[in-house]
């Protein structure tokens, strides 16, 4: 089993890995294990987790390749990207199709040092 959503979904609602392990009664080290695989959280941590991220039991312990629709269209878990030496990150290939980002198209990108690194098509912004 794979439990690679759950630091997407802490992240998503804003909680550090010390608040969930309070709401938990787990130590901070349990739930940093717990996403990077190290081991799995038991099925009442599992079903609360769920509930504290308002997502079901199934969506968070599968490793879906999206997320329910919400009132702006689908969103999507594309999986791990790493950046190399030289700074280069490669976007999966399901990201690019999805985006329809070929060679040679600008991207924009925004950050925010709590909620993290956004990714944005330039021709979206002008096309608009």
């Amino acid at each position: 089993m794979d439990f690679n959503n759950l630091k997407l979904y802490r992240k998503q609602n804003g909680f550090t890995q010390e608040q969930v392990a309070e709401r938990l009664g787990v130590s901070r080290q349990a739930v940093a294990k717990w996403e990077r695989g190290g081991s799995l959280p038991d099925i009442d941590n599992i079903i609360a987790l769920a509930d504290m991220y308002e997502v079901t039991v199934d969506s968070l312990v599968r490793n879906l390749t999206s997320l329910p629709e919400k009132e702006h269209g689908k969103k999507y878990i594309f999986g791990v990207a790493r950046l190399d030496e030289s700074g280069k990150i490669t976007l999966p290939k399901k990201c690019r199709e999805v985006f329809d980002l070929k060679t040679g198209d600008s991207v924009l990108l925004l950050g925010d040092e709590d909620r993290g690194i956004a990714v944005i098509k330039i021709c979206e912004i002008f096309d608009k």
